[in-house]
């Protein structure tokens, strides 16, 4: 199974390394991750496997939505099943 996390907000040292620490805190794979900085924006997006997570789903979403609060981005998690049937046509 697998997720695609999110992350938006201003440019700080560190967001890249806290977000991928909490993830492999909890055994989840990051298998593809993209970044940018547009003029001092921070813009992220990650494709994560959660097969192995050691905590539930739901927890990982507010783990790292709790995270984002506090460093001052806007972290958010779906699974691939949610994104997928989104963007289907």
């Amino acid at each position: 199974m697998n997720a695609v996390i999110t992350v938006l907000g201003k440019d700080t040292v560190g967001i890249l390394a806290k977000v991928s620490s909490e993830c492999a805190d909890v055994h989840v794979n990051i298998i593809e991750v993209t970044q940018s900085v547009l003029q001092g924006l921070f813009a992220m997006i990650m494709f994560v496997d959660i097969s192995n997570c050691t905590v539930p789903f739901s927890q990982l979403v507010d783990s790292l939505t709790d995270t984002g609060e506090k460093m001052g981005v806007k972290i958010h998690v779906m699974h691939e099943d949610i994104f997928n049937a989104m963007h289907k046509i």
